[in-house]
Formats: C-alpha cells, sequence, structure tokens
C-alpha cells in the first residue's frame, strides 16, 4: 500500500529523497519516511509419500483452475506456524515436514507470498468452510491443473524441477 498519509500523525505525506531509494512519501512532522506496506502470506504445495500433490477448488479464487493451500499470516505468528495452521484448517492434515522453497511478491493483492513444500500423511481430507472441494494428484500432473504463470504454478513448478536435479 502507498502511503498517503503518515500511519503515526495523520499528517499529509510529502516527497522527499531517501538516498538511495529516490523520492518517496515522507512525514515532515514525523521526519521520517513513509514506506510501503504489504501484507505477508503463505502459499505451499502439500506432498504425500505417494509424491501426490493436494489440490484445493476454492470457488472464490477460481472456478477454473486448483490451487495450492494459501493463507495470511496472523501476528504474532511465524511463516511456519501458519503453514502448519492453514494446512489444518483447509485440509485436515498434520505437516510432518515443512521446507521454505521461496518469496513470490504478488503486486494485485498487495502480497508477499512465501512459498512452502510440506510433506503430509496420505488421508481423507476433513476441509475447511472456504474449500469446496480437494484432490490428490500426482506431483508431476499438477502443473496443468493450476493457471499457468500463476504463483501456484511457479511454486509446483520449482518443486518439480529441483527433485528433478536429487
Amino acid at each position: 500500500m502507498k502511503m498517503n498519509f503518515c500511519p503515526v500523525c495523520g499528517s499529509k505525506a510529502t516527497e522527499k529523497e531517501i538516498g538511495d531509494e529516490g523520492m518517496m512519501p515522507f512525514c515532515p512532522q514525523c521526519q521520517a519516511p513513509l514506506w510501503d506496506y504489504f501484507n505477508t502470506s503463505i502459499i505451499c504445495a502439500v506432498i504425500n509419500e505417494l509424491n501426490e500433490i493436494a489440490l484445493l477448488r476454492q470457488g472464490y479464487v477460481s472456478n477454473v483452475n486448483y490451487v495450492c493451500v494459501a493463507g495470511h499470516m496472523k501476528s504474532g505468528e511465524s511463516a511456519e506456524e501458519t503453514v502448519k495452521r492453514e494446512v489444518e484448517e483447509e485440509l485436515g492434515l498434520n505437516v510432518r515436514e515443512l521446507t521454505y522453497i521461496r518469496s513470490y511478491p504478488y503486486e494485485k493483492k498487495n502480497l508477499l507470498m512465501l512459498g512452502f513444500m510440506v510433506k503430509a500423511d496420505k488421508k481423507e481430507f476433513v476441509l475447511s468452510g472456504e474449500v469446496d472441494s480437494a484432490k490428490w494428484f500426482d506431483l508431476n500432473d499438477a502443473p496443468g491443473m493450476l493457471r499457468e504463470g500463476g504463483i501456484a504454478w511457479q511454486l509446483v513448478k520449482e518443486i518439480i524441477d529441483k527433485s528433478r536435479l536429487l
């Protein structure tokens, strides 16, 4: 989010050159630069012992493509805690192991998404109310189920590519 007003004192921001950052919003009252704000969320590829991935259908996200488990971090929660909570909430699965893959800026929604690979045992899903359905797919088939070029697609492709190098 671009800052037009200071979140501390409410003064209208002015533009000021700040070192290597160049021109940016500045609070003349607090004498402080006003950095853009964004929310942090997680996205994860949940993979079982059969090398299958859990993909979800969520009508409010897409009626065409499947998606990966994703969710917003809560205040005071680590990214790892968020991954465990979201996987349990959305699919009813317990995380055995998680590995950070990389971050993905998602400017359209003003998010920084932290991507993880999650290992969980295959079992029946217990879906949350925000998940319409979920299925296990062969990991290598997953990119075709996701929106090409999207963050979930990028995450899954990176996991597949890394597994081929092992």
